[in-house]
């Protein structure tokens, strides 16, 4: 298996894999995620691929073919004056095919992204895990990932959301 930087011709298989990552999500959180749809489409991860913030890398078999990624964004803080500047690797998603889990791709992705952000000169790297993905959470916890903040909601309208 090799980790290298997504091309165009990932698109597709990276879209099928975001399917893969919301059917898990709508099972946690029906009330918010719309099953049999994916969070971006082929054009718009092609696009996404073109532009400098995003840093998309893939895990590949010895087909050269997909089977797993890390899509990353590189943010900053500039913009805000009441902190500190600097650049932030936030890690959108990391997907391993179901047919491939458990043969440490999602570890090797993890890395690959954060060496990535060491060469970007980068001071941290966040993402968000939804309540009630533990096997996400015991990843990213087994990988070094601290909490730094807790997002908290309260549900109006129904005890599922729904009404």
């Amino acid at each position: 298996m090799k980790i290298r930087k997504a091309e165009n011709k990932d698109a597709k298989k990276i879209v099928e894999l975001l399917s893969q990552v919301l059917e898990l999500h709508a099972e946690i959180r029906a009330d918010i995620f719309n099953s049999g749809t994916t969070k971006y489409n082929e054009k718009e991860v092609i696009k996404m691929l073109e532009d400098e913030k995003n840093h998309i890398f893939v895990a590949v078999d010895e087909n050269d073919s997909a089977v797993g990624y890390a899509m990353c964004q590189l943010k900053n803080t500039y913009e805000n004056s009441n902190m500190h500047p600097f650049k932030i690797l936030y890690i959108d998603d990391i997907c391993v095919d179901e047919k491939f889990k458990g043969r440490h791709i999602g570890t090797a992705l993890f890395e690959y992204a954060e060496k990535a952000a060491e060469k970007l000169g980068c001071y941290e790297i966040t993402l968000n895990v939804w309540e009630g993905n533990s096997n996400a959470r015991a990843f990213y916890d087994k990988m070094g990932m601290k909490p730094k903040r807790t997002e908290m909601e309260m549900i109006i309208g129904g005890k599922n959301g729904v009404g």
